[in-house]
């Protein structure tokens, strides 16, 4: 018998070379999802399929000839000593059609498909064919993985550990033969090369590129893409940077093997509670009728709003005039119903517009205050346009039982009263300086601005959805936020006395996952909004975009921008800033990120404005936030850019807001 049965040149491919520069096209229509046991082509000597981790086959040059070979079904010798037959073997090749009744031997079984055995001319009837005699062969693969050859020495199930997925679980396992302790299972090393997510978990995780499996993702590349987590099981990959993931560049989607492909038995999963599959609600709407969904649509929502505000026919507001107890004018009621046509278009072009940086805030809640609105302004022009929302009016006097200071009650106080230089105080739960309303224990010195105050026992998020978050008080250190990924303080320092104050943090925690948002982040972030570097409605977003293909920078600060984190997009433009670059008014230019890394503006509960008068200056002084031209501090020559300032607008004189109270 010849070596080879076949007319025409073979040459040897190697899949491995062939398929390694390999990349599918976005656009093409038709995804074609290669397998490592599909290439789409039988080995016409032992009739069974050529795979991919069997690397070398040959294939026929001549036109319209399809003849392929794996290569060691080229090389199969002519005969075989088996210790099963007293006498030689010899190789047979059967013609199309022949078929035999006789069994194989060895597996006791007839292989239909079979035009190779190897046959005892003296007994005739002794039948082995090519599969079974080279069983050795057969389970020999050459992983794109590994650089040495790997075998599966014996095809019972053994309970091992997986190079490739990291799991200790039993099964087949293929194990290198020049290495010691490389093993990889027989399913993880028949992973797909590529794949898409949305049809191995039934779209729960959808995404619109196929995924590429990658053999490893090191350090380096986790910090060059700002340290990624599980888009599925949303578990990082810090201590997995030699196992296997899929992933896909375009989008920054990345994905452990187990969550990808959704196999999700106990012992290969990677799973968490919270990521099996598709999310499931884990309570009943009706047990919960005036539960806050969050986040806020837009910057002129707050829970003030939420709590106290009914729609415009519902209610009729009899008190156009108000003495309220935080200004000593009467203020004048603007709803776009009542007051003198004169009055309410003069003050109605005076409220908040960021696109026309025009700011109007209410010395309440610190929230902006829109034409659309209901609200009362004091008509004097002194008063640092004092405003504030109608149902910020009807803000409740006290709080019992507060889940950051249950241990007294809380009284509401203007910022007129607060004991603090120029009203301005640290809030003890969100740690964000404010000056507008608060709730406070003057005893134990405990002060809230009043969202923070009126914060709710429960709540739902759309960066966790279908779960209720409970406000928990934890003694222990928690995770990272779940939107910010910035951590949570155990200490703080009171504002601006900087005593030292050991605390426990207050944060939404999901009582099913491995969950906690700050509250700042879950309050102060609204899913919507204007800023003027963007025509359109920029939205909130907690993952890398659909289809971004360059780096994510910030429009304002143009730094460096994190994608998993929490940050605003306009998907028209194609642009994002930092969450905490986004005030309502840019009032610093830029810098805003980098200052203390935080997640939120760090000014958003200021109201800036007013002045202030000290002997150390001939001229009133303004309460403004620092830029850069305003220079030192003419005290303690600190730099003033981004800080809370006073500063002179007639003269080149400026002090830092520690500077001017020690005045």
């Amino acid at each position: 018998m010849e070596e080879v049965e076949h007319e025409h040149e073979l040459k040897l491919i190697d899949m491995h070379l062939q398929y390694a520069d390999q990349h599918i096209e976005e656009d093409d229509e038709v995804v074609f999802l290669i397998a490592w046991g599909e290439i789409g082509t039988l080995c016409l000597r032992c009739r069974q399929q050529i795979n991919l981790l069997h690397r070398y086959y040959y294939k026929c040059m001549g036109e319209m000839c399809t003849f392929s070979v794996h290569e060691y079904c080229y090389d199969l010798p002519q005969t075989l000593e088996h210790p099963l037959h007293p006498h030689p073997l010899i190789l047979t090749y059967s013609c199309v059609g022949q078929s035999f009744e006789n069994r194989c031997r060895i597996c006791e079984t007839h292989h239909e498909n079979s035009q190779l055995y190897y046959q005892c001319f003296l007994c005739y009837d002794f039948f082995v064919y090519v599969s079974c005699a080279l069983k050795i062969e057969k389970n020999t693969i050459h992983h794109p993985s590994h650089p040495h050859l790997l075998m599966s020495a014996i095809a019972k199930h053994i309970l091992c550990e997986c190079n490739a997925c990291g799991k200790r679980h039993e099964g087949v396992f293929y194990q290198c033969t020049t290495c010691v302790g490389f093993t990889i299972h027989k399913d993880c090393a028949k992973l797909p090369r590529y794949l898409l997510i949305q049809e191995r978990t039934d779209g729960a995780f959808y995404h619109i590129h196929p995924l590429t499996l990658s053999y490893s993702f090191s350090k380096e590349d986790q910090k060059a893409k700002h340290h990624p987590r599980c888009r599925v099981c949303t578990n990082g990959f810090y201590d997995t940077e030699n196992l296997w993931i899929y992933k896909c560049d375009v989008c920054m989607y990345y994905a452990h093997l187990d969550c990808a492909t959704s196999r999700g038995e106990p012992f290969m999963s990677i799973f968490s509670p919270a990521g099996s599959g598709k999310s499931i609600k884990n309570y009943e709407d009706v047990d919960h009728p005036h539960l806050l969904h969050l986040p806020f649509p837009d910057e002129s929502y707050s829970l003030p709003k939420h709590l106290f505000f009914k729609e415009s026919g519902t209610f009729v507001i009899d008190k156009v005039n108000l003495q309220h107890i935080s200004h000593p004018h009467p203020i004048i009621l603007v709803d776009g119903q009542t007051s003198s046509s004169k009055i309410k278009d003069s003050l109605l072009l005076m409220c908040h517009n960021p696109m026309k940086k025009t700011q109007l805030l209410c010395n309440g809640c610190l929230r902006p205050i829109t034409s659309t609105m209901p609200f009362y302004k004091c008509p004097h022009q002194s008063c640092n346009n004092f405003a504030l929302h109608e149902w910020c009016t009807r803000l409740p006097q006290k709080i019992e039982n507060h889940p950051g200071h249950p241990e007294h009650t809380l009284h509401l106080m203007s910022s007129q009263v607060v004991p603090h230089f120029f009203g301005v105080f640290l809030c003890d739960l969100c740690d964000q300086p404010c000056n507008g309303f608060s709730y406070c224990c003057v005893e134990c010195e405990y002060y809230v601005d009043v969202g923070c105050g009126l914060i709710p026992k429960e709540i739902t998020h759309k960066s966790h959805p279908d779960h209720l978050l409970s406000i928990v008080r934890k003694p222990f250190y928690p995770k990272s936020c779940h939107i910010c990924l910035q951590p949570f303080r155990w200490t703080s320092y009171a504002f601006p006395i900087r005593v030292y104050r050991k605390k426990d943090p207050v944060l939404f925690s999901c009582n099913i996952c491995d969950v906690y948002i700050h509250p700042k982040c879950a309050l102060l972030l609204s899913e919507k909004i204007m800023h003027k570097c963007d025509k359109h409605l920029m939205h909130l977003s907690y993952l890398p975009i659909e289809n971004h293909k360059s780096e994510y920078f910030c429009e304002i600060c143009e730094e460096d921008l994190n994608p998993h984190k929490s940050f605003y997009h306009c998907h028209y433009c194609v642009q994002s800033i930092h969450t905490a670059c986004a005030p309502l008014i840019l009032q610093c230019e830029t810098n805003t990120y980098r200052w203390g890394l935080r997640s939120i503006y760090y000014y958003v509960n200021i109201k800036f404005g007013g002045d202030y008068n000290t002997d150390a200056h001939p001229h009133p002084l303004s309460f403004s936030q620092g830029i850069m031209s305003d220079g030192e501090c003419k005290i303690c020559r600190m730099k003033l850019h981004y800080q809370m300032i006073f500063k002179c607008h007639e003269c080149e004189f400026a002090l830092d807001y520690k500077c001017c109270r020690s005045l």
